[in-house]
């Protein structure tokens, strides 16, 4: 596969060597067979970065060979939303032609939206001056005028340079509702809008029904946490990052979410304050006990859940737990099949044509 050129012939063939690879993975704990979602297969990808490759007087993209590190020149990129890939040489023509914008730019982020919006961050290896800005406000002015929903961020050692704002904000309909969900530049949001949709409504259809609260840990923007609000009495969430907490706190206003409640701090830390190890002051206020939690909710990293946490998440009667890594899933399983079964299992096409696979697993007390 090239960035250009895309095996979509070969689509149902990998997806269905991923599914028998997770339903291998997962035939140790007696899962139940696989919930198997598809990916758009092209446009799927809401964010793309590309380095700069500066030819005397020639400008472009580029992409490095996996394998071989070979430097590979990319003009269009079908796996992008089709908006990244209307701008790409738009953006590239117009700085090209602009000293001030050129010199010494070495990369260039995309972040968009189905709902129309994007973010370009352009990359540089100098300090960014007066002109520099004068330059790229002509430029969004420009490509406003050429019809592009348009923020543009510069970015140099330990500086950043918003000429608006850093951040579009998404809409996506899930089980019927129109979800706004603040995305922040260089933060992390879901890369394949279509499947985070089935993510989201996948989540909302096993919890149905559910009883008490919910708990999540690592949140992000609340992404998870809005959706399944409508689920549960009430929704307590963690998450570390400055950005994302703030965003998190904006989709709750934006979808005028009132169970909802987001704590700045880190899974490991919420897990000590839970098991009585530490006091921590950001807790101050929050009353942990008047929550009745049957359900957790957890999207670890790829590292998967740490020894404590674990052990946490079985004190809930219900674990929904997300997965980017399989072989992580599995080594947690590992312990939470002492007290848990899995009765729902899904897998998710976030990543086609590689080897990556997100997938979701519901998991019930046994003794329940």
């Amino acid at each position: 596969m090239t960035p250009e050129n895309l095996p979509i012939e070969q689509y149902d063939d990998q997806l269905a060597e991923k599914t028998a690879r997770l339903t291998a993975l997962m035939s140790p704990f007696n899962a139940p067979a696989a919930e198997v979602f598809r990916s758009p297969v092209s446009h799927y990808r809401m964010r793309a970065e590309f380095r700069v490759w500066h030819d005397e007087g020639d400008l472009y993209h580029i992409m490095f060979d996996q394998q071989t590190k070979a430097r590979i020149r990319v003009d269009q990129f079908p796996a992008a939303s089709e908006l990244i890939n209307r701008l790409m040489p738009v953006l590239l023509e117009a700085v090209k032609a602009e000293p001030a914008l050129r010199h010494k730019l070495f990369q260039i982020d995309y972040l968009s939206t189905r709902s129309g919006k994007i973010i370009a961050s352009l990359l540089y290896h100098r300090k960014l001056d007066d002109a520099w800005q004068t330059a790229a406000t002509a430029l969004r002015d420009q490509l406003r005028q050429d019809g592009f929903d348009i923020q543009l961020i510069g970015r140099a050692a330990k500086t950043k340079i918003m000429l608006d704002q850093d951040y579009v904000d998404e809409v996506l309909p899930v089980a019927g509702r129109d979800m706004i969900y603040r995305q922040v530049e260089n933060s992390f949001t879901q890369p394949n809008a279509a499947m985070n949709i089935h993510m989201l409504e996948w989540a909302l259809e096993v919890t149905e029904g559910a009883k008490g609260d919910l708990l999540e840990l690592y949140c992000g923007n609340g992404n998870f946490s809005l959706a399944l609000a409508r689920n549960f009495n009430r929704v307590l969430a963690t998450e570390i990052a400055k950005p994302s907490v703030a965003a998190a706190q904006f989709n709750i206003a934006a979808n005028h979410i009132d169970n909802v409640q987001i704590i700045r701090m880190a899974a490991e830390d919420f897990t000590q304050a839970m098991n009585g190890v530490r006091e921590f002051r950001r807790l101050e206020g929050v009353d942990l006990k008047s929550y009745d939690c049957e359900t957790i909710f957890v999207d670890p990293p790829r590292s998967g859940l740490d020894d404590d946490t674990v052990k946490l998440v079985q004190g809930y009667s219900r674990i929904l737990y997300i997965s980017c890594n399989p072989e992580t899933l599995c080594a947690n399983l590992e312990t939470l099949q002492q007290t848990h079964r899995v009765s729902r299992l899904a897998l998710f096409d976030q990543f086609p044509y590689t080897h990556h696979m997100e997938c979701g697993v519901l998991l019930e007390r046994i003794d329940a």
